[in-house]
């Protein structure tokens, strides 16, 4: 087998490339590891529940409507503490620089991520950084590594019947963004992306009820993480395609590009399973921050082991995770 470019898509063949690497990890810190393949890991230590996480950051164009590979670098690591219900405490940052790179870029990068670390009072502490030779990479490459406290831990597979399913907003947009820039399609301010650092959400949501599992929605879009959270929890769920929140213009740009909006990326959403008895109280929570204010009900968790869509026209059909993602390179 080859490694190609779908087994870093966040589908169904990155998933047959984790399980490769993850069978061979026997040094997993006895169940804090891997093992649970969520979006971190958390260590308890001293009576604090510490949770830790990394990612990569290869976005093509490196600057997009509504955000740059600066933004993602912060927004999804903090974003990946927060599914966890981790408060960020502090990032780590390695730069991969090719030779040639504007340094007016760079400058504006690094800005980028000061703004976005600002937003969630979260610090720098330490990074390292490479140049390599012209033509070896395209630009920039940015790893990012984040240390968080948590209260209570959120997973991915706490999902329970009769949970709400919560979208915190419009799915889709960073995805399309990304593909129409590439395309060359000028849509002006219709469309940009929804990059953004979710800690200050999350933690109004968290204050607001309690939260069964939560995940967002990256590579892969709303049907990779809504299948793998059902997967993990051994449930299913039920959506209702009229409360999916998709705005006009990415429903109009996703036909143009035959894409569906709901297997792309997303960077600054959050999916939620709440308890019936919470679901207003999160929902409102949700929708008093400015990243929450298009939050939706979208659907209910029940026994079984699919995701179903309950279509506009009365009909049911399966939301299947993608196999790969339509457009690589996003985040």
């Amino acid at each position: 087998m080859k490694v190609n470019l779908m087994h870093g898509a966040g589908g169904e063949v990155m998933g047959e490339l984790l399980e490769v690497i993850t069978k061979l990890t026997h040094n997993n810190a006895g169940g804090i590891g891997l093992e649970s393949l969520d979006d971190g890991a958390v260590i308890p230590l001293n009576g604090q529940n510490i949770v830790f996480t990394t990612d990569s950051h290869v976005v093509r164009p490196i600057f997009f409507p509504g955000g740059d590979i600066g933004r993602i670098a912060v927004a999804g690591t903090v974003n990946d503490l927060a599914m966890m219900g981790g408060r960020p405490v502090a990032l780590s940052c390695g730069m991969i620089i090719e030779e040639g790179f504007d340094v007016a870029d760079l400058e504006r990068i690094v800005r980028s991520m000061d703004e976005a670390l600002g937003e969630c009072g979260a610090n720098l502490v330490t990074g390292d950084t490479k140049v390599i030779e012209k033509g070896s990479l395209d630009g920039i490459i940015i790893n990012t590594a984040g240390i968080g406290v948590a209260e209570k831990v959120v997973r991915d597979c706490g999902l329970q019947p009769g949970d709400r399913i919560i979208v915190s907003g419009t799915l889709g947009d960073h995805g399309i963004a990304i593909m129409a820039e590439r395309s060359g399609l000028d849509l002006g301010e219709q469309i940009r992306s929804d990059v953004a650092p979710l800690w200050g959400l999350v933690e109004k949501a968290l204050a607001a009820g309690e939260i069964h599992a939560m995940k967002d929605p990256t590579r892969g879009g709303f049907a990779a993480a809504i299948n793998e959270m059902a997967r993990k929890s051994h449930v299913s769920v039920r959506v209702k395609e009229e409360a999916l929140p998709v705005r006009r213009s990415i429903r109009s740009a996703s036909e143009m590009l035959g894409i569906d909006p709901l297997q792309v990326a997303n960077e600054g959403k959050v999916i939620m399973g709440v308890p019936e008895k919470d679901a207003q109280a999160v929902l409102e929570a949700l929708r008093s921050h400015p990243y929450g204010r298009d939050a939706t009900i979208i659907g209910v968790v029940t026994e079984g082991s699919h995701v179903i869509m309950e279509t506009t026209i009365g009909g049911e059909r399966f939301i299947e995770p993608p196999i790969g993602d339509p457009v690589p390179r996003v985040c």
